[in-house]
C-alpha cells in the first residue's frame, strides 16, 4: 500500500485520473440509448453494459496510478471479502443507473479515495451535462470549465431564498420536516450524486436523505462538497465515515454553511 500519501499526492492521482474519466464519460454516452443492453442484478437493481465499460475504463486507470490499493466498486463488489477497512477506492461508474437507461442527463461516473476511513479526494463526471468536479483536500474543490479549472466555494453565496434537492419527487414526512426546518422554499429531485455538485458550486443548499443506498453512491460527492466548505452529516450531527463491513450509509445531511 502507499504510505504517507499527502495532499500533492492527492492532486497528483486526481490529474491522473481524468482522462480516464473523459474516456468513461464518451463511452457511456456512446452507448446509452439504442447500443444499451440492460441487465438486472441479483439484488434485483438494474446494470448496463454502459456501467460495466465504464467500471474497467476506471478500474484499468485506478490500478495503473495506485496498484496497492483495493478498489471497492458497485459492479465488482463480490471479488471484495467483508472486512473493516482503512484505505481504499470506492467507485460507482453509473450513479444515477435509471437515468442513464432513460437516456436522461443527470447521471454521474464516481470514485473517491478514502484514507483512515475518510474521503480524501473525488471525481464526479455528468458526462451529458458536460460538466466534471473534482477535489483533494479542504480549500481544493473545482469546476472543470473549458481548459481552466474554477474553484468552488459554496459558503460565499448568499441567496434570499433556500432552495433544497432530494433523491425523491415525493419526499418523506421526516425529509420534508428537516427542509422546512431550515426554511427551504422549494426542491429538486435529483437521482444521482450530481446533487453534491450543485451544492458544492453552490447552485442550490441542502440536500438530507434517510439511511439509503451504499458507501459508493456518497463518498465522492461527500469530498466535493465538504472540500468546497459544505457541512457533511448525518441527521444528528455526526461524522460520517467509510469502510463499514457492508457498506451501508447512514443519514446525510448537506448544508451549503452553518446559517442555512
Amino acid at each position: 500500500m502507499m504510505s504517507k500519501l499527502n495532499q500533492s499526492q492527492y492532486k497528483s492521482i486526481v490529474k491522473k485520473l481524468i482522462p480516464a474519466f473523459i474516456k468513461a464519460g464518451k463511452t457511456s454516452i456512446q452507448l446509452s440509448g439504442a447500443k444499451l443492453k440492460i441487465f438486472t442484478k441479483e439484488d434485483g437493481t438494474p446494470v448496463s453494459n454502459g456501467d460495466l465499460a465504464v467500471d474497467r475504463i476506471l478500474q484499468t486507470a485506478i490500478k495503473k496510478i495506485t496498484p496497492s490499493i483495493e478498489i471497492v466498486s458497485e459492479e465488482t463488489i463480490k471479488r471484495n471479502k467483508v472486512k473493516k477497512r482503512n484505505t481504499f477506492w470506492l467507485i460507482d461508474p453509473i450513479d444515477g443507473t435509471s437515468a442513464y437507461i432513460k437516456n436522461k442527463d443527470e447521471y454521474t461516473l464516481n470514485a473517491s479515495l478514502i484514507v483512515n476511513k475518510i474521503p480524501v479526494l473525488g471525481i464526479i463526471f455528468a458526462p451529458k451535462k458536460k460538466r466534471l468536479f473534482y477535489s483533494y483536500g479542504r480549500g481544493h474543490a473545482y469546476e472543470v470549465k473549458g481548459k481552466k479549472a474554477i474553484k468552488l466555494n459554496c459558503t460565499f453565496k448568499t441567496k434570499q431564498t433556500v432552495s433544497a434537492l432530494t433523491n425523491s419527487s415525493h419526499p418523506s414526512s421526516s425529509i420534508l420536516k428537516i427542509l422546512k426546518k431550515h426554511k427551504a422554499t422549494s426542491f429538486l429531485n435529483i437521482r444521482s450524486s450530481y446533487k453534491f455538485c450543485l451544492i458544492a458550486s453552490g447552485e442550490f443548499d441542502i440536500y438530507a436523505a434517510r439511511p439509503r443506498a451504499k458507501e459508493w453512491d456518497i463518498a465522492a460527492g461527500h469530498a466535493i462538497a465538504e472540500h468546497a466548505g459544505a457541512i457533511v452529516r448525518t441527521h444528528n450531527n455526526k461524522k460520517i465515515t467509510y469502510g463499514k463491513p457492508r457498506f451501508y450509509n447512514p443519514s446525510l445531511l448537506v448544508k451549503r454553511s452553518n446559517k442555512i
